[in-house]
């Protein structure tokens, strides 16, 4: 008896010892530089009838710029042609962007900071706090940003979502938890939840369906590597027509790797005047599959800084390549192009990301500035020369613009964010229009000297994001750049 008590007790410490190391914890650590890809294939019925297939593709390129108390992001968001006309080309293949500006916690959950409907899951998925083990279950709530006529009115739903932990395994060699979830939508009176977004579309008043999803969490960045989404869904509009969806949503998070530096460096040393050292930081390459703490702790530290605006017009005297985070710069952006006020210098936040090791800003024979930052290697183009208020270059700067072609070359796949700025003069409404024009011109201009059209993604800042002091007119020559940054 004393042996089958004895054989008891071992086997049950056996199975509590089992159950206690099986436990895990899923939690997201957040990650550097990574593309987000939301692919669509559902069939549409209108009122019952079969309509067709509707396939859209959208894609970003998310990078960190902050990563204390949560893992704050911001990236560019841009849409297939075939789908969704209003976003797709600026012509010449030069793409538009949707721009995202996010914070994540190491639950999952996600608050958007700029918001104009991407990315159009949010807190999804989502983890427990607890550990758990294969075969448990837990429930989060999350969002979906819906455009169903895609109409340019984005309607938000909550979504209740139960998940289930299945298994460990690997995906493309990385080892990820296998998950599954499941939720039902509910929008709208009569569907189960009565919830409206009134700032969506006032014409949606309904919907209702299921969604199936399997999610590969990758262990290390608690990123959803892959997401495979079953969806069944209706929405019911106030002019009594009712559109059905049947089909697939899958979601993919790519890590940068294709972007070859080898030829870039070499010509930027030439061309740029680089030393040795400021070549060999540039060329070094992190982990693609690094954590938010890693990707910062390599190359970039916090340096969140409480100077007032004052000290900020006086940027001239930085000796190290500083990024100004625009967290909320979209949103006041909209204030001031609806007639609001804004100071350009008001607009930008306090919260600066600096690196320790940054290849220093100087001037060399093509006066432009090379920077890494936690997006890509970023060169700034300074004193471009227009046509007053205009976005034409003048024929003075054909020749800066074929040395930068031939760096740009030297990365044929690489995608390339063109940002413009312009100095502040009192008109804000004036000055966002005139960057993205002049951002649209350099990239057209590289286009006709040789570069993939369909690489560039172009966007403006007007003149809220100043060096330099624009009370001088040095200042404000040096503001009138234009940034190009190739995505890595």
């Amino acid at each position: 008896m004393k042996i089958k008590k004895i054989i008891c007790i071992v086997f049950s410490f056996l199975i509590y010892f089992f159950c206690v190391f099986s436990q895990q914890r899923i939690k997201y650590n957040g990650c550097g530089n990574y593309t987000l890809r939301e692919r669509t294939d559902l069939r549409r019925y209108d009122n019952g009838k079969y309509v067709g297939l509707v396939s859209r593709e959208v894609t970003s390129f998310i990078n960190p710029v902050y990563c204390e108390n949560g893992y704050q992001y911001e990236g560019n968001f841009y849409v297939n042609e075939m789908t969704n006309r209003n976003y797709a080309k600026v012509g010449n293949g030069i793409n538009d962007y949707i721009f995202a500006s996010f914070k994540i916690d190491e639950k999952g959950n996600l608050q958007m900071i700029s918001d104009y409907g991407f990315p159009s899951f949010r807190s999804f998925p989502a983890f427990p706090e607890k550990q758990i083990k294969k075969g448990d279950s837990w429930n989060a709530q999350a969002q979906r940003a819906v455009d169903p006529l895609n109409k340019g009115i984005i309607t938000k739903m909550p979504i209740y979502v139960q998940y289930q932990y299945v298994d460990d395994t690997q995906f493309n060699g990385e080892p990820v938890f296998l998950l599954t979830a499941q939720w039902a939508t509910r929008y709208g009176m009569g569907s189960g939840n009565y919830h409206i977004d009134f700032g969506g579309d006032s014409e949606l008043q309904k919907a209702t369906g299921s969604h199936k999803a399997t999610i590969y969490v990758s262990k290390k960045t608690g990123n959803a590597v892959v997401i495979r989404d079953t969806v069944d869904e209706t929405f019911f509009y106030a002019d009594g027509n009712e559109i059905q969806f049947k089909g697939t949503i899958s979601m993919f998070t790519e890590y940068p790797s294709s972007v070859d530096t080898s030829d870039l460096i070499p010509v930027l040393k030439r061309i740029c005047n680089l030393t040795d050292d400021e070549a060999d930081f540039l060329a070094k390459k992190e982990n693609s599959n690094q954590t938010v703490s890693d990707f910062f702790s390599q190359d970039y530290s916090e340096n969140v800084s409480q100077e007032s605006s004052e000290n900020l017009s006086d940027a001239k005297d930085f000796t190290q390549a500083t990024k100004v985070d625009d967290s909320n710069q979209y949103d006041k952006n909209l204030i001031a192009e609806n007639g609001g006020e804004l100071s350009s210098l008001d607009s930008i936040s306090q919260n600066n990301i600096s690196s320790q090791n940054n290849v220093q800003k100087k001037k060399n024979k093509i006066d432009v500035e090379v920077e890494k930052t936690p997006a890509g290697i970023k060169l700034s183009i300074q004193n471009l020369q227009f046509k007053p208020d205009s976005a034409e270059l003048l024929d003075s700067e054909k020749g800066r613009l074929a040395q930068i072609a031939e760096i740009l070359k030297t990365v044929p796949s690489a995608k390339l964010l063109v940002e413009g700025h312009t100095a502040s003069t009192g008109n804000p409404t004036g000055e966002m229009k005139l960057s993205v024009e002049r951002a649209n011109s350099i990239a057209s201009s590289l286009i006709k000297l040789g570069i993939n059209s369909e690489n560039f993604i172009c966007r403006g800042f007007g003149g809220t994001k100043p060096l330099f002091d624009n009370k001088t007119p040095e200042g404000k020559a040096k503001n009138r750049r234009v940034e190009i940054t190739i995505l890595e």
